[in-house]
């Protein structure tokens, strides 16, 4: 037994340095979907794929309850050691692999109700659950699960918590539309650096109850050329606004947009706006939380399972309860001593949680689908 549960590491691990080693960007996992497809074809499991996206589902069992696992596919565009390129920074290879790993676990053991599987793309844009959603992959879902790794600071090797409780994002692309000057005329223009360092500033101002976790930073800014001597009349900027609840972030945003337009009476400049991607906050389900924490209890006891995490952070995966709000849904978080951190071109894990959490997931998928074909049996 212990030969074989090597043998299946082995094998996670295999995937993992595969799909490690050929990252790819938001819509473009040409590459990664078909090695995910010919795996499981491969081991005889019901794949769909999409003509107008990447991505695909697989489905072992047949029937109700439907309990689905969504595993993110897609890489982030980032230069790392001096090279711009597409990198695995926030553990999505490793998501994709321990998703994988489940499903292997669990293909000969479902025979009451469908476990489906979503390896859903363009996470980092914040719009591939809402594909999904659009082509009624989760309409018929029960319950829903995700997993993501967690940056040490959050939870060490050895912890696993049953919720990520992310928060709420939105990102806005701005311009500054004005004529440019000569350097020795700074009264015949208006300078977009100084509007734009003036509209970061006022960012800053922004007080709402202390209590409520939010911000709102410029993230990107960009004015001039190369000529020196030129005041830039127009720059461009974005913005960055997150907020632990959505009803909070509404409010955020509507006082950012009163700061901008403070800053175009204020400059007599005019700045246009446009809000891009928006990500909801978590909506936990406690049944979902109370399956993945068995689940957890199971696999690494008592001592592991952490209490539900609160982050700043954000996840698409939220679309899915937000859109259809029948669906009760949990993300499992995994301590992997991962560091320096999310998102860094550099970041590092312990491997050894890709197992861990195949084990955890797959506990949890059988605790929702025993709970909830009891019930469906109970003539009461």
């Amino acid at each position: 037994m212990a030969q074989t549960e090597t043998t299946f590491e082995n094998r996670l691990l295999e995937i993992f340095e595969h799909l490690h080693a050929h990252p790819e960007l938001s819509w473009k996992e040409t590459e990664t979907t078909a090695y995910i497809l010919r795996l499981l074809q491969s081991e005889g499991v019901r794949t769909f794929t999409f003509d107008d996206c990447t991505g695909l589902i697989a489905e072992i069992g047949t029937g109700s309850p439907v309990v689905a696992v969504r595993a993110d596919i897609d890489a982030l565009w980032q230069q790392v050691n001096g090279t711009f390129q597409a990198n695995h920074s926030c553990g999505h290879d490793a998501h994709m692999s321990i998703v994988i790993g489940a499903l292997l676990k669990l293909k000969d053991e479902v025979t009451n109700g469908t476990v489906r599987f979503i390896f859903q793309p363009a996470e980092e844009t914040g719009t591939g659950a809402l594909k999904m959603v659009d082509k009624g992959i989760v309409d018929d879902v029960d319950y829903l699960f995700g997993i993501h790794l967690r940056p040490i600071e959050e939870l060490p090797f050895g912890k696993i918590t049953p919720s990520v409780h992310h928060g709420a994002v939105a990102f806005l692309n701005g311009k500054v539309i004005g004529d440019d000057a000569h350097g020795a005329r700074p009264h015949q223009a208006v300078n977009a650096i100084e509007v734009l360092s003036s509209l970061s500033r006022q960012l800053n101002t922004i007080c709402f109850s202390p209590f409520e976790p939010y911000s709102a930073k410029m993230t990107r800014l960009e004015a001039g050329g190369q000529s020196l001597n030129i005041i830039p009349g127009s720059g461009t900027f974005g913005l960055d606004v997150r907020a632990q609840r959505n009803k909070v972030l509404l409010e955020l945003q509507k006082a950012v947009e009163h700061k901008i337009e403070q800053i175009s009476m204020l400059y007599e400049v005019k700045i246009d706006y446009e809000w891009m991607d928006f990500t909801p906050a978590a909506e936990v389900s406690k049944d979902a939380e109370a399956f993945l924490k068995k689940g957890i209890i199971e696999t690494v006891g008592e001592n592991g399972l952490a209490e539900p995490l609160i982050t700043p952070g954000s996840d698409d995966f939220h679309f899915y309860t937000i859109k259809r709000p029948h669906i009760k849904a949990a993300m499992m978080g995994l301590g992997s001593d991962l560091a320096p951190g999310l998102h860094h071109p550099n970041m590092t894990f312990d491997r050894r949680i890709i197992k861990i959490g195949t084990d955890a997931l797959t506990a949890s998928v059988k605790y929702a689908l025993a709970e909830v074909n009891s019930h469906n049996e109970d003539p009461q």
